[in-house]
């Protein structure tokens, strides 16, 4: 079997140092591993909308926004394929027949749908395309018969949904969809990294964000004004590393190196995190440290970005070619799929003969 890849963003904003440490290097990575036969990455502009219909301009501005922060954190479209969601209709008519194969209670019960519809203040107006998400999801992942799919721990209870679907589907008409493997970050403080404000997760709609195509400046200043341990009033008192916001970005980015770089009198994160939980270390010098090692991470993606910003069309090209070829890919699993379901009825010469006999 083809070892396939599908992950892709919602366009609603422009991507953060969260999507890069959760999804985005290593969707590089991958590429540049030689292991996958297939790699697609979708901008999930028709999920997008199922919470922004009465704003369609906001997804459509960000989809050049999106498309560039993948090109400038290094997606090749040589070797990943680049696709808009809402341009291959097969998987709306995926989404559809998958429908009857989920319940209500169902929907209900997956966290991570309850916890998006708790976050956006929905209740009891949930639009029914934010309800069903999962099942559009399961629509994208199933079309390009994807084995890998590369999430955050957030997203766990999507794909066991969309494993669900295919178990379902495959155990009424026949073996026809691929049942894929979930892969989380390898840097378990990627799993979930928070926002500045030291909220729980690091969000566009939250506002506290350090995005990837922020200036050294923005850069700057959002990292200084990081919410770190609330105790640690002075630089003599002890402090606390766990759940301290930049110590976890530092657990995400930072290596041994950029110690020898930045801050020599420490040989690695441990012996600072000693000494701050032992007192006698300032916040400042802490986020001193993370703004150089953010910055280093950031700056060729912001060069490479300045690239690509000069050839928008070129961009746009890219995005056709890659939507083009992956609709095929879909088109061809909506035609298993149609078949198994037995509606596939133009082609079924074996039924028109059946029924002309019938007739005659």
């Amino acid at each position: 079997m083809s070892k396939i890849i599908l992950t892709g963003d919602r366009p609603t904003g422009r991507l953060h140092v969260g999507h890069y440490v959760g999804s985005l290097k290593r969707r590089v990575e991958l590429q540049n591993s030689g292991e996958y036969d297939a790699i697609y990455i979708m901008i999930a502009d028709a999920q997008a909308l199922t919470d922004n219909a009465d704003n369609p301009e906001k997804v459509r501005q960000n989809i050049i926004e999106v498309a560039l922060d993948y090109l400038s954190c290094g997606l090749d479209p040589a070797r990943s394929t680049l696709l808009i969601q809402s341009q291959i209709p097969e998987l709306t008519e995926l989404t559809f027949y998958y429908m009857n194969l989920v319940t209500v209670s169902r929907l209900q019960r997956n966290p991570t749908v309850k916890n998006e519809i708790q976050m956006r203040g929905f209740q009891a107006s949930i639009p029914v395309g934010f309800f069903t998400y999962p099942i559009s999801q399961a629509a994208d992942i199933t079309a390009f018969k994807a084995t890998t799919v590369p999430v955050g721990e957030d997203q766990l209870p999507m794909l066991e949904q969309c494993k669900e679907i295919v178990h379902k589907f495959n155990s009424v008409y026949g073996e026809t969809l691929v049942d894929p493997d979930v892969m989380l970050p390898s840097n378990a403080a990627c799993l979930r990294l928070p926002g500045i404000d030291g909220k729980a997760k690091m969000s566009k709609s939250l506002g506290n964000c350090i995005y990837l195509s922020d200036t050294p400046e923005d850069v700057r200043k959002k990292v200084m004004s990081m919410f770190t341990d609330p105790g640690h009033l002075r630089v003599q008192d002890p402090g606390k590393v766990e759940g301290n916001p930049v110590f976890i970005y530092l657990d995400a980015f930072c290596t041994d190196d950029h110690f020898s770089r930045y801050l020599p009198e420490y040989s690695c994160l441990q012996e600072m995190k000693e000494h701050y939980m032992r007192g006698g270390l300032g916040d400042v010098k802490v986020k001193k440290f993370l703004n150089n090692v953010l910055q280093e991470e950031l700056d060729p993606i912001r060069q490479r970005r300045k690239e690509f910003e000069k050839d928008i069309p070129g961009v746009y090209e890219i995005l056709r070619e890659g939507t083009e070829k992956a609709e095929r890919v879909a088109a061809a699993t909506l035609r298993d799929v149609k078949h198994a379901m037995k509606i596939d009825y133009f082609d079924d010469h074996a039924l028109i003969a059946e029924q002309s006999r019938k007739y005659q």
